[in-house]
């Protein structure tokens, strides 16, 4: 009885001394959580508390009623999703469009972040990095308009070169076998030059004598790249890809919407759970189904997210991301 009193009292006088050091924090940096403190309210309003919209999800949403008259129906609005006919289909296009995506678009990114700075000419490098970066600003509306010009079945630039060559055009926007290749093209085309910055970034941090000291143990720069670059790389690869591992269950509505024009034959290929929600939103006008597609999208994202970081840990504890 007596060890647990003292155990107690040292807690207490723990949480005491505690106080006081995170108050004197508080006023040491008092000037950059002033400086956060807007981007903790951007964050508030609109991560957080959008996240009472969940409820939807679990209701037959009236507009008449409003948010909290409207009836309750449990888990009705996940059936109609699940006992769908295309539920495998949008879900098994969803992760292996994203696993695709991860894949190739880090193995494209860090491969043109070390091209970037092996570079000697630093003007001639800086062109290519902004010509890369480029159509990161672009929107997918735009980006479409590009594809549409390439593929048009009449005037596009693809079948004029088929033409020209004696071989028979194509009608991309009917024939669905291209489209995966396409659509992970295009979708690398757009984000490679923005992660590519971030690696690159990463690169120019990293501590010169390292490379030197390699090449007096005789390495050569190519062994210096794989040896000694890429390994320090490795952390920042993992974040970036623990990051986009979490958004599996999500895509991009524009590259799987606007890009294949919204065409009815190549649904088979073509979609995914975002834009198979819209269709059925825009045709039914359910938004509790619309709110129980997203709110299984973050519970999976999250799970996924959570056992990814989790192995990541156990593997190496400084590359995780918590």
């Amino acid at each position: 009885m007596a060890e647990m009193q003292r155990a107690s009292g040292t807690e207490i006088t723990t949480v005491r001394r505690q106080k006081p050091a995170l108050l004197k924090e508080l006023a040491k940096n008092k000037v950059l959580y002033l400086m956060l403190l807007p981007g903790l309210l951007v964050l508030l309003v609109n991560n957080y508390l959008p996240m009472f919209g969940i409820v939807i999800a679990f209701k037959d949403y009236n507009y008449a009623k409003g948010f909290w008259k409207s009836d309750w129906v449990g888990f009705n609005n996940f059936e109609y999703l699940f006992n769908s006919k295309a539920a495998f289909l949008i879900t098994r296009n969803t992760i292996l469009y994203n696993v695709a995506f991860i894949v190739i678009a880090a193995t494209v990114a860090v491969v043109l972040a070390i091209i970037f700075n092996e570079l000697l000419n630093r003007r001639i490098s800086k062109f290519y990095q902004s010509v890369m970066f480029l159509p990161y600003f672009f929107s997918w509306v735009v980006i479409s308009y590009l594809v549409f010009a390439l593929l048009s079945s009449d005037m596009g630039f693809v079948n004029k070169i088929l033409i020209s060559n004696g071989m028979q055009p194509v009608e991309w926007y009917v024939d669905p076998r291209f489209w995966p290749l396409i659509i992970i093209l295009v979708n690398t085309w757009k984000w490679t030059g923005y992660d590519s910055i971030i690696y690159l970034a990463a690169i120019i941090g990293f501590d010169k004598s390292l490379y030197e000291a390699a090449a007096v143990d005789g390495a050569s720069r190519f062994q210096q790249i794989t040896k000694v670059m890429v390994p320090m790389l490795m952390p920042v690869i993992t974040v970036l890809t623990l990051i986009k591992v979490g958004r599996i269950f999500f895509t991009d509505f524009g590259l799987f919407f606007n890009i294949p024009r919204n065409s009815g034959p190549l649904y088979d290929v073509t979609n995914v759970i975002e834009t198979y929600v819209f269709r059925a939103l825009r045709q039914t006008g359910d938004i509790g189904m619309a709110s129980a597609a997203g709110f299984y999208q973050a519970v999976v994202g999250f799970i996924v997210v959570m056992t990814a970081n989790y192995i990541v840990r156990k593997i190496d504890k400084d590359s995780s991301l918590f």
